[in-house]
C-alpha cells in the first residue's frame, strides 16, 4: 500500500483503493520510514510484565494460603473477616 501511494502520487485515492483510512496510512507510513519494514510488524502495545503487576511469588503464596483455608489445613474454619485499620489482628 505504501509503495503504491508513492507510485500514485495520491494518498486519498490510494486509501480508498485499499480501504484504509488516512489515519491508519500515515501511522503506517511513520512506522515504516522510522524502523523499516520491522515497523509494520504487529507487536504487542504494552510489555509482558506490567510495571504495576503483583510479583509471582506473591501470587504463588496467596493461592497457597487460600488453598490451605479452604481445605482445613490452616486450623481456622474457612471463613474470612474483615479486619479494619483500627484493629489489629489478635483484636479480630
Amino acid at each position: 500500500m505504501l509503495r503504491y501511494a508513492e507510485k500514485t502520487g495520491h494518498v486519498a485515492k490510494t486509501c480508498r483503493y485499499f480501504g484504509v483510512g488516512r489515519s491508519s496510512f500515515y501511522r503506517w507510513k511513520a512506522a515504516y520510514d522510522q524502523r523499516g519494514e520491522a515497523g509494520l510488524v504487529n507487536a504487542k502495545p504494552i510489555p509482558k510484565s506490567h510495571a504495576n503487576q503483583t510479583p509471582p511469588e506473591i501470587v504463588d503464596k496467596v493461592l497457597t494460603c487460600v488453598a490451605n483455608i479452604t481445605s482445613g489445613r490452616s486450623g481456622s474454619s474457612g471463613t474470612w473477616r474483615v479486619i479494619t485499620a483500627s484493629q489489629s489482628p489478635t483484636q479480630a
